[in-house]
């Protein structure tokens, strides 16, 4: 398990989240976005990864800031793909760390909001 880095000797998982402009790995004690490159990842998952979040989002026109026509779709989508990426992470690291993916609630959400 991973020490957090904002209090010691307190073990935290990981969680597995998208966001704009930041690695997915998150601690649950603090929030403190971690780097992925400081993790002993495969090249080919580190890539999935990165791809997974670049397209975090693509659910919202950005320039009307709203959502799109098929926004519950797209964001079903990443929330699947994210999953089988937190699978394929806890093979390759759950004997190191414990891992839970927090899937995106965006879209439902403002939906919700608009009905």
């Amino acid at each position: 398990m991973m020490k957090c880095l904002c209090v010691q000797d307190f073990k935290c998982e990981i969680k597995i989240e998208a966001d704009v402009a930041a690695d997915p790995f998150w601690c649950t004690c603090c929030n403190l976005n971690l780097d992925l490159e400081n993790f002993p990842i495969s090249s080919s998952l580190l890539n999935s990864l990165e791809e997974w979040t670049m397209r975090y989002g693509e659910w919202i026109d950005w320039e009307r800031d709203r959502l799109l026509p098929n926004a519950l779709l797209l964001e079903q989508q990443h929330n699947i793909a994210g999953k089988l990426l937190t699978e394929k992470v806890k093979k390759e690291l759950g004997e190191y760390y414990t891992f839970i993916f927090s899937p995106s609630t965006m879209a439902s959400y403002f939906s919700n909001q608009l009905m």
